[in-house]
């Protein structure tokens, strides 16, 4: 692994946003069925209160007749940043708020990925270049 970033000005610098192959929805259930046909498409959970939150494909949300009218791209951050560190959420979700780019930040272990709307992919890997631009 990389060195690991912390602060907010060597998280944006080093962020190198990717799309990520495929395009995703977000769908809930609390049916423990439809949960273990979900789970080997799923590339990730949350349980909330009111059910079990998947992130699949779009084709798996289709094949199941489940809801596909909001499908998202995948951003990777591609930088490894601090479990700790702050400031790259607020700044990533800050630059495409400004842009009228809404957007689903999921931090896990190694990187951060942001989800927006399909249509909006290219806009928003253009915004968050040039905030890494602006950064470095």
């Amino acid at each position: 692994m990389s060195k690991v970033a912390h602060t907010a000005q060597d998280m944006i610098s080093g962020m190198t946003p990717t799309l990520t192959p495929g395009v995703f929805v977000f769908t809930t259930t609390t049916d423990p069925d439809l949960m273990k046909s979900l789970w080997p498409h799923t590339i990730g959970t949350f349980k909330e209160a009111e059910g079990m939150s998947f992130l699949i494909p779009v084709e798996t949300a289709e094949t199941l007749n489940l809801d596909a009218d909001h499908p998202m791209r995948c951003i990777t951050l591609n930088v490894y940043s601090s479990l700790e560190g702050v400031g790259l959420t607020a700044a990533v979700s800050a630059a495409l708020g400004a842009a009228n780019i809404p957007c689903n930040m999921i931090a896990a272990f190694h990187h951060d990925h942001v989800f927006v709307p399909s249509d909006l992919s290219q806009k928003a890997l253009d915004v968050l270049a040039e905030l890494q631009s602006n950064a470095t």
